[in-house]
């Protein structure tokens, strides 16, 4: 019963985290990266997994929030390629192609 409270509370502080990420860009986007940082502390910390919609809005490698043009998206039919823009890092996201037919 504890453990499941503590990562409710996580979930809801990697939230507003990232909430708080998003605002902060356009100002301070040195802020925004390390909000990221504290919430994917907050994640480790309290075993809460950061949500699969959050996980495509930084960058896994340097830990970049993805606003407005430091990141590039490139869509094929079933892949998403996100490029940041700040490291270089490529991370694939979507489905995998159906291979057993």
């Amino acid at each position: 019963m504890k453990h499941a409270k503590m990562q409710e509370l996580g979930t809801e502080r990697i939230w507003r985290l990232f909430e708080l990420a998003e605002h902060e860009f356009g100002a301070h986007p040195e802020r925004s990266k390390r909000y990221v940082e504290i919430a994917r502390g907050v994640s480790k910390k309290l075993r809460a997994r950061i949500p699969d919609t959050l996980k495509t809005k930084f960058c896994k490698k340097c830990g970049a929030f993805f606003g407005q043009g430091n990141s590039k998206i490139t869509r094929t039919a079933t892949w998403a390629v996100v490029k940041c823009l700040e490291c270089g890092h490529e991370r694939k996201t979507g489905r995998k192609p159906n291979t057993n037919k």
